[in-house]
C-alpha cells in the first residue's frame, strides 16, 4: 500500500489507527500509538517514488522520520469510538510533512528536521521544549542536500530542484536553535522530558541539522528511544539508554525535544 490520489490504507494502517482508550494526555497518546509500530520493518526512501510529488502513506515500511510522522498524524486526529478516520489521518499527515500543508513539488516536503519543527510550531501542533530547556545554542548551517544532489533521486537530474533546495537551505541557515548537549543528558533523563515526546538528535555532519528521530520512552528508570532503527531494520525500543546511544555515536551532538500540541 503506497498511495495517493485515492487514500488507501493497509491492514496495518487500519490496525494502528485504533487509539488506546487508556492514553491520558498528549504525550501518552503519542507513546501509546508509537508502541503499536513495534517490529514494523525499517525501509528507507519509501517517499521517493517516480512521478509528481504526492502524499504517500505506507505504514508497512517506515524510516525514522515517517514513523514519527505517522504516529503524530494519528495522535493529532480526533477519534470516534476509538477509531481515527482515514481522511483526518491523511489531512494531518499532509500538514506535518509539507510546508504549511501544501504539496507543491518535491521541495515543498520538509526534508530538513529544523524546517519540519518550524512548520509544526508555526502551525500550532508542536511545541519546542528545548527552546527554553536547552542548555546550548547554535546557528544552523544547512547545505547537505544541495551539496550532495546525487544522493536524491529528485535532485540528481533537476537543476531546478537543486536551486529551490538551496533557497530553502539559505532561509534556514543562520537561525539559532537551542538544544541539550549529549554530555548534559543523564541516564534517567529529566522530569521535563515526558514519555511520548519527540526526540530529534542533532549532528555535527557538515550541512546537516538532525540525524535521527524517535520517541521518548522511560523503561525501568532509564530514558530510552522508541524508533525505527536502520541498524536492526525495524521499529524497536533501544536496548541502552538514550544517553548511551548519544555517547556511542561521534556524529551525534545532543537532542531537541518536541511535544505534540492538540
Amino acid at each position: 500500500m503506497k498511495v495517493m490520489t485515492k487514500i488507501m490504507f493497509s491492514a496495518l494502517c487500519a490496525a494502528t489507527m485504533v487509539t488506546s482508550a487508556s492514553a491520558q494526555d498528549n504525550s501518552e497518546v503519542m507513546l501509546s500509538n508509537g508502541i503499536k509500530y513495534l517490529d514494523v520493518p525499517y525501509v528507507a526512501h519509501t517517499l521517493e517514488l517516480n512521478g509528481p510529488e504526492e502524499l504517500i502513506i505506507n505504514c508497512d515500511e517506515v524510516d525514522c522520520t515517517t514513523f514519527v510522522e505517522y504516529v503524530l498524524a494519528e495522535s493529532l486526529s480526533p477519534t470516534e469510538e476509538g477509531q481515527v478516520a482515514e481522511g483526518d489521518f491523511a489531512e494531518n499527515l499532509q500538514k506535518i510533512r509539507y510546508r504549511n500543508g501544501n504539496i507543491d513539488g518535491y521541495t515543498s516536503r520538509l526534508h530538513y528536521i529544523s524546517d519540519w519543527i518550524n512548520n509544526g510550531v508555526r502551525n500550532g501542533f508542536l511545541e519546542d521544549i528545548t527552546a527554553t530547556r536547552g542548555t546550548a545554542s547554535e546557528k544552523l548551517s544547512i547545505s547537505y542536500m544541495s551539496a550532495h544532489p546525487q544522493q536524491y533521486k529528485q535532485l540528481a537530474n533537476s537543476n531546478e530542484n537543486v536551486a529551490k533546495m538551496k533557497e530553502i537551505e539559505q532561509s534556514l541557515s543562520g537561525q539559532t536553535i537551542n538544544y541539550l548537549p549529549k554530555n548534559k543528558l543523564p541516564y534517567n533523563g529529566f522530569n521535563w522530558i515526558k514519555n511520548g515526546d519527540i526526540i530529534a538528535i542533532t549532528t555535527n555532519t557538515p550541512g546537516l541539522d538532525v540525524a535521527h528521530l524517535g520517541i521518548a520512552f522511560y523503561v525501568d528508570g532509564k530514558l530510552t528511544l522508541l524508533h525505527a532503527s536502520s541498524t536492526d531494520k525495524k521499529v524497536e525500543v533501544s536496548k541502552v539508554a538514550l544517553s548511551q546511544m548519544l555517547k556511542d555515536n561521534s556524529k551525534w551532538t545532543g537532542i531537541r525535544v518536541l511535544r505534540m500540541k492538540k
